[in-house]
């Protein structure tokens, strides 16, 4: 079926505008995060805690009823955050609209290959954070997030953008929208826990050291806030996967005769499963918590990104049309 080139033009400006208000909304979240109220207020309970740590009086004072916790202002930064907040809805917004419009424009499932791939990737990651963001007051760490968002969408939208065009006959299967559909889904939410984790052992670092990472530290939330987010999105995010690797299992089947062949994509993926099951196992069984989990889902993160580039365009196997 030929390709609409117009529904394509129209995919990529609205890839190339949702990329532009991701780094606005990115911008915005980093003057709350600088300037807002929160990260003032978790400097102050950084200081508090070290001057009764060194004896000293403690100057925290806990309202007991709520009429004595008067309402604040929103202050001019936590104001821009929530504009950041609505930029990134209208990014996602562009973002969905620009696969939708792939989609259309080819007549098949818009992730058929490393462009589209990527950007489904990111879509994923994005509605997810949106998500964190109605449970989580966390709004002031966004611009972590959105940027290997827009890390990855400029890398795919330069170096790996490919015209629209049908897909390949060996991709031309009910399978590519079930496995890759779940393997995008997976990946995309990953990419919060990756984040979080790492934030996660800043602050601990920063918390066990003062003077290490000063002026970032003391801002990030609390690391049981932290360490619930990555552990949330993991266990939300595992199962999704998992079917991703069993549905690209019973498709090699059919397609090639074997279940498993140890391809460089199936190995990796393999690797990524079994690290996010020791850390989901660890964290049920032995209780491990703190650093150690951290370690984990960002080992387990830095395998998910490894399998997305490295395997895909340096290595060569039975995925490399990708």
């Amino acid at each position: 079926m030929p390709v609409n080139e117009t529904l394509s033009q129209y995919s990529d400006w609205s890839y190339t505008t949702a990329v532009a208000v991701y780094v606005f909304a990115m911008v915005f979240f980093l003057v709350e995060q600088s300037f807002g109220r929160k990260g003032r207020q978790a400097a102050a309970r950084t200081r508090s805690r070290e001057l009764v740590g060194a004896g000293g009086p403690s100057t925290t004072v806990t309202p007991s009823t709520s009429e004595e916790r008067p309402a604040q202002p929103r202050t001019r930064a936590e104001r821009i955050g929530r504009m950041g907040v609505a930029l990134t809805v209208l990014g996602a917004l562009l973002h969905l609209a620009s696969l939708v419009l792939r989609g259309l424009a080819t007549s098949r499932a818009p992730w058929g290959n490393m462009y589209e791939y990527i950007a489904i990737i990111c879509f994923v990651t994005v509605v997810t954070w949106l998500v964190v963001l109605r449970k989580s007051p966390v709004r002031h760490l966004s611009a972590f997030v959105l940027l290997p968002v827009v890390i990855l969408m400029f890398v795919g939208g330069t170096w790996l953008y490919t015209i629209a065009a049908p897909l390949q006959p060996a991709l031309q299967s009910y399978w590519l929208v079930i496995h890759v559909s779940a393997a995008a889904v997976g990946s995309g939410i990953f990419l919060i826990p990756g984040v979080a984790s790492l934030l996660y052992l800043v602050k601990a670092r920063n918390e066990k050291n003062p003077a290490k990472f000063a002026r970032f530290g003391p801002k990030l939330p609390a690391l049981d806030v932290l360490d619930r987010i990555a552990y949330r999105t993991t266990v939300f995010a595992f199962p999704v996967f998992t079917f991703g690797v069993l549905c690209g299992a019973v498709w090699a089947e059919a397609a090639w005769g074997r279940f498993w062949g140890w391809d460089p994509k199936e190995t990796v993926a393999f690797i990524a499963w079994v690290i996010y099951a020791a850390y989901l196992h660890s964290r049920a069984t032995a209780g491990w918590r703190g650093n150690r989990a951290a370690v984990i889902n960002v080992i387990g993160f830095a395998a998910t990104v490894f399998n997305l580039f490295f395997v895909n365009l340096v290595t060569v196997g039975l995925h490399s049309y990708a």
